[in-house]
């Protein structure tokens, strides 16, 4: 869920400000999965504005205090939340780790990069959640260190039911700076879609993985 509209709002219009995230519903990306989809994230461009990734990184970390506490550790999904987490971190003045997908095949064969103790109050910083498999499969991962997951924060959401039935099944608390309902707003209100292509764009949302935009 997010945490409230003007931050959702003030999100939405910063990550389309810098293309972070691109709406074209007349010539739709084709996601690794196959599918195809009008629109595509890549939140690790806020890192190249300063002024951006500055908003970003503070309001995740006052959400964070205000949502769980102070945890121990921040952990950072990788590859994509790396950056981002490194900076919530800092400015708690927390340690960080990061998961990769799965551990090194090499050397040290760690999966968790980073020093974490059993026991230890870990937030999870995500930059995107789609299906929310890659994020779970972290998660997973630090409870299988011996970490005390306390919830999971993301920069924006697809918001499909698939990732919010996965959610709920691991019975872990996700909050999400910005959502698909807000940014579909925001670009409507700013002229970047109209309601013809609104709609188009809240028909895959609905149903992506049969979506096509002819």
């Amino acid at each position: 869920m997010i945490f409230n509209k003007h931050t959702a709002k003030k999100t939405a219009e910063v990550l389309l400000q810098v293309n972070a995230i691109k709406l074209s519903p007349e010539e739709p990306f084709t996601w690794a999965s196959g599918w195809k989809s009008p629109i595509y994230c890549d939140n690790r461009i806020v890192l190249s504005y300063p002024q951006i990734r500055n908003y970003i990184r503070e309001t995740m970390a006052k959400q964070i205090e205000k949502q769980y506490g102070k945890p121990d550790v921040i952990a950072g999904v990788a590859t994509g939340a790396i950056g981002i987490g490194i900076l919530v971190a800092e400015y708690l003045g927390l340690p960080f780790v990061y998961v990769r997908p799965e551990a090194k095949s090499h050397g040290r064969k760690n999966q968790i990069e980073g020093h974490l103790e059993h026991g230890q109050n870990v937030v999870v910083v995500e930059d995107l959640i789609s299906t929310g498999k890659s994020s779970l499969n972290a998660v997973a991962a630090l409870k299988e260190a011996g970490a005390n997951v306390k919830g999971m924060i993301a920069i924006f959401t697809y918001g499909f039911n698939v990732s919010k039935d996965s959610f709920d099944a691991e019975d872990l608390t996700l909050h999400t700076l910005s959502n698909y309902e807000s940014l579909l707003d925001q670009a409507l209100e700013t002229n970047y879609i109209t309601k013809k292509q609104q709609d188009l764009l809240a028909q895959w949302n609905a149903n992506p993985s049969e979506w096509n935009a002819n």
